[in-house]
């Protein structure tokens, strides 16, 4: 990820905290001159994720602050970890915490969810996110889940084709929904098509789509859809997936399985920072 995407949503979340008038308890109890080193203390264990939002924070609002880190994103973190120090001043430190505990806290829940599911599977099938994100956060959510060792499904509306229930509805059918953006775009972006039953799968099929999504079927229903592909397009599961439903989609031979949860129902992972240790005075 690059870090002019993180560096702004850390940005906007520090305007978001500090307000006009900043950190008005710090400034009131701190001179602005004292000096401090904290420690990022992990208090789960699972995949870290969100290290470079973390130390941004603090560079953001202190130019000569400085992140030690021991681990990297994607590292697996134990619970009693000391993950980083930060030291700079302390005003900054004590200004910033919050916003980037709560950055790093929702990646790494995020990439730990994602390492878990893809336990689960195996490999197969891969395991996607989809785009069920938090407004303004995407791109570092998507990150996380990468991180975690799941894959990206498209990042937007802007780079793949997918037509779904109420496209298809709206069009009179799959064929002529697949016709008109292959019309369109030619063969730019991929298509997938949302289906519903083996029927639409066959429709779908023949309409020549890239990618077919099996939605709200039985693994039953995915198995026989499986087989009728044969291979001529990728399939994709959805609706009502779970970490439980993972080591039987993999019997049905589907090649993705998507979902929303490992960005809209994650835990946060529990970090602490804590001074170990300060200077304070007209030198500081």
């Amino acid at each position: 990820m690059k870090k002019s995407e993180y560096v702004k949503v850390v940005r906007r979340a520090l305007r978001e905290d500090l307000g006009p008038r900043g950190d008005i308890t710090s400034r009131s109890v701190f001179t602005g001159r004292e000096r401090a080193t904290f420690a990022l203390h992990a208090k789960d264990s699972g995949i870290l994720c969100g290290l470079g939002a973390f130390a941004a924070t603090f560079a953001l609002l202190d130019r000569g602050a400085r992140t030690e880190a021991y681990f990297a994103d994607g590292d697996r973190i134990e619970k009693g970890d000391v993950v980083a120090r930060v030291t700079g001043r302390l005003t900054a430190l004590l200004s910033g915490e919050r916003t980037a505990l709560n950055i790093l806290s929702h990646l790494s829940g995020i990439a730990t969810k994602s390492a878990q599911f893809v336990a689960i599977s195996g490999g197969k099938p891969a395991v996607l996110d989809t785009r069920k994100t938090v407004p303004g956060l995407r791109v570092l959510q998507k990150y996380a889940v990468a991180t975690g060792g799941g894959q990206n499904h498209r990042m937007g509306l802007y780079d793949m084709i997918l037509i779904k229930d109420n496209h298809i509805d709206a069009a009179g059918g799959i064929a002529v929904a697949v016709e008109r953006a292959r019309a369109t775009w030619g063969r730019r972006f991929r298509i997938e098509v949302e289906t519903r039953t083996l029927q639409e799968v066959q429709e779908a099929l023949q309409a020549g789509a890239d990618r077919i999504m099996l939605d709200n079927m039985t693994d039953a229903a995915m198995t026989e859809a499986v087989n009728l592909i044969a291979g001529r397009a990728e399939t994709e599961a959805s609706g009502n997936m779970t970490a439980e439903r993972l080591a039987a989609l993999g019997a049905t031979g589907v090649d993705f399985v998507s979902f929303g949860e490992l960005t809209h129902t994650v835990r946060a992972f529990d970090f602490s920072l804590k001074e170990e240790s300060s200077k304070t005075g007209k030198n500081a």
